[in-house]
């Protein structure tokens, strides 16, 4: 069969398993990415979940050394929630960015490469496959852009004509030379919402991320929250999309397509006191299947108490008073602490004080001393 005979069904076959875009690029290294790379990791702007060797993740032919080509696949996912519960004063509720609704992206993606590396090594006598997911070494937005899935907008995201900027990434590099897609012309222009608005200042230039600073990166990290972001993560139990929500290419993008990443309300915008006391199991029952669970409860729950704190939700008290009393784990004993004296309610000084009498651990009691600031100010 010739290549390009076999390119175009790839395309209806990847269309029929619920891809909705693909592209196809080279294997050549991605010179202009290697640089960018390297000035990220000289100012400090990794956030450390990336895979470190920059050479791996510019070069393809170091991860599959006869890659001829790259076909990248992008899936849509929901920009809304139908029947979204709202918060309200003793039931207050955190909220999951977009790209954690449903079923876990990583699965849903690898399931849709898998298949088409096994249609492939049916058609295809000695092909070679080596797929990845946000996880792999290479970068795949830098593979999208080059197979003409969408440009990289100012946010740092590829947007998409048809799909805005909510879209799950995947590659496969392969041995199979398939004619290579022309990249997108970024439509950005002059629009710089995404930077205007980025709520810690962590989108340093057009397309240039400061990931130390990125909420999604923030609310990922287990230990205790840097104080001056603590005001800026309002109600987010887990990623941000301020700069996606005010894209104006992503207007009108809903995204309705997929069963399977249609969220749970209930799991996308669970109430905030049942997660100060929620059990490992529990949480692994209720929220193993999302992305959002990856790093565990821990930030989760840290990150349900600064929420709480947000909102001055004086009937949080009991809840935080255990933790602060009660939990094992000093990064969430210390963030209650900080809690109460931001909620600032009458017995909230007698509570600090009662444990700063009892707290050993040198961190907590820092935390302790600031939420006793706090009830002054």
């Amino acid at each position: 069969m010739k290549v390009s005979q076999l390119q175009e069904e790839l395309i209806q076959y990847a269309t029929s398993i619920g891809v909705d875009k693909i592209g196809f690029t080279t294997a050549a290294p991605f010179h202009e990415l290697k640089n960018r790379l390297r000035r990220q990791q000289q100012l400090g702007y990794q956030s450390g979940f990336e895979e470190s060797d920059i050479e791996l993740r510019t070069e393809p032919l170091k991860l599959l050394d006869d890659a001829e080509s790259i076909i990248a696949i992008a899936i849509a996912y929901p920009s809304r929630m139908q029947d979204a519960p709202q918060g309200k004063k003793g039931e207050r509720r955190g909220i999951f960015c977009r790209a954690s609704w449903g079923v876990d992206y990583h699965t849903a993606v690898r399931e849709r490469l898998q298949l088409i590396e096994a249609w492939l090594q049916e058609r295809v006598p000695n092909v070679k496959v080596k797929s990845m997911v946000d996880t792999g070494e290479l970068v795949d937005r830098a593979v999208a852009e080059r197979a003409g899935i969408g440009w990289s907008g100012k946010n740092c995201s590829i947007i998409t004509p048809e799909f805005g900027s909510y879209v799950y990434l995947g590659e496969i590099m392969t041995n199979i030379p398939f004619a290579p897609d022309t990249p997108i012309e970024d439509e950005c222009g002059d629009c710089n919402l995404c930077i205007d608005v980025c709520p810690t200042g962590a989108i340093v230039a057009p397309g240039q991320l400061n990931s130390q600073r990125c909420i999604a990166f923030l609310t990922q990290t287990k230990g205790f929250l840097p104080d001056e972001f603590r005001s800026k993560i309002g109600n987010r139990l887990y990623g941000c999309d301020t700069c996606q929500t005010v894209c104006p290419k992503n207007k009108g993008k809903l995204n309705w397509i997929h069963e399977e990443f249609k969220p749970d309300p209930e799991i996308a915008k669970p109430l905030l006191q049942p997660l100060l006391s929620i059990s490992n199991k529990e949480f692994k029952s209720k929220f193993s299947h999302v992305s959002g669970s990856w790093r565990g409860k821990k930030p989760i729950q840290r990150n349900a108490i600064l929420a709480l704190a947000h909102f001055k939700e004086e009937s949080a008290m009991p809840e935080l008073v255990q933790v602060l009393q009660k939990d094992e784990r000093p990064v969430l004993r210390g963030t209650a602490a900080w809690a109460i004296g931001k909620i600032g309610t009458n017995e909230a000084e007698g509570i600090l004080l009662a444990a700063k009498k009892l707290e050993q651990d040198e961190e907590v009691l820092a935390e302790i001393e600031k939420g006793l600031t706090l009830l002054n100010q």
